[in-house]
């Protein structure tokens, strides 16, 4: 893997870490936001996929998440993680002048992307979300609805049909493995009916993956809110039988192969895939 930087910004209410896999003269640069109780270190395998192709790599860990500050998985608010995660945004366009910028968000990172499109895609080339929580996510009812949070972490087999990915990340000292924090909670709730009601991106080129046989994240609902966010430049990718993180699936070559043709067709202003 190339070498990596990293950098310590100041966030909204804490710290912001950030990692940079560099790229002298990129032909774009990719900013990653990563998932609920995770950390964008675990994205060094799509970071060098996107190096290969040209791209110079940022992404944050968000406040509360691996080595940036805050009480962990705690999120009070998701406005202030876009703004930590425009933040490295101007970074790397100070990093990498005039460069297009293609934001891929995960899960969590999904809703934080798409947020981030409704507030400033006028700053993207693109946007690709990967299993986003987005539409009609209805764990954060179901969990608020009961007195006491269980303490029921992920479990790692929901993440790939891969065991590997699961027993990295089980043993993964940067991940939480810990129960949902109800501020948290609320927070994805209040968030996922301000991206529902804030309109979609226009014509700002979409790319969304998702696994068949994601039951972390199932497909109907963020279906729904994808919908609704595409201004009508919606390219989509379903893999029958792929858990929750494709980027890490059994399949991932396939991924990043749409990946990569979608990313081609932005940055030549041709027509993408569908």
């Amino acid at each position: 893997m190339a070498d990596t930087r990293e950098h310590v910004l100041p966030g909204t209410r804490s710290t912001i870490t950030a990692r940079d896999w560099p790229y002298e003269r990129p032909r774009y640069v990719a900013l990653v936001a990563h998932g609920y109780g995770e950390h964008v270190g675990r994205y060094a395998g799509l970071a060098a996929v996107l190096v290969a192709h040209g791209a110079a790599v940022l992404g944050p860990d968000h406040q509360g998440h691996g080595e940036s500050g805050g009480e962990r998985v705690l999120i009070g608010d998701f406005e202030d993680v876009v703004t930590d995660l425009h933040s490295v945004a101007d970074l790397a366009r100070a990093t990498y002048p005039g460069v297009p910028l293609v934001l891929i968000g995960h899960s969590m990172g999904g809703l934080i992307a798409s947020r981030f499109a409704q507030r400033h895609g006028d700053e993207l080339a693109a946007l690709v979300l990967s299993g986003p929580v987005i539409g009609d996510w209805e764990l954060p009812g179901r969990l608020l609805a009961l007195d006491e949070i269980p303490d029921i972490p992920i479990n790692p087999a929901a993440l790939s049909r891969d065991p590997e990915v699961g027993a990295t990340y089980a043993a993964d000292p940067l991940v939480w493995h810990g129960p949902m924090k109800r501020p948290t909670l609320e927070a994805f709730a209040r968030t996922l009916t301000t991206v529902a009601d804030a309109g979609d991106i226009g014509r700002l080129p979409l790319l969304w993956l998702h696994g068949g046989d994601d039951r972390l994240v199932p497909l109907p609902g963020s279906r729904a809110g994808v919908e609704r966010l595409s201004g009508g430049e919606l390219t989509e990718h379903v893999y029958p039988g792929a858990r929750h993180e494709v980027f890490h699936e059994t399949n991932r070559a396939e991924v990043f192969t749409d990946l990569i043709r979608f990313l081609d067709g932005v940055l030549s202003g041709g027509t993408r895939s569908t």
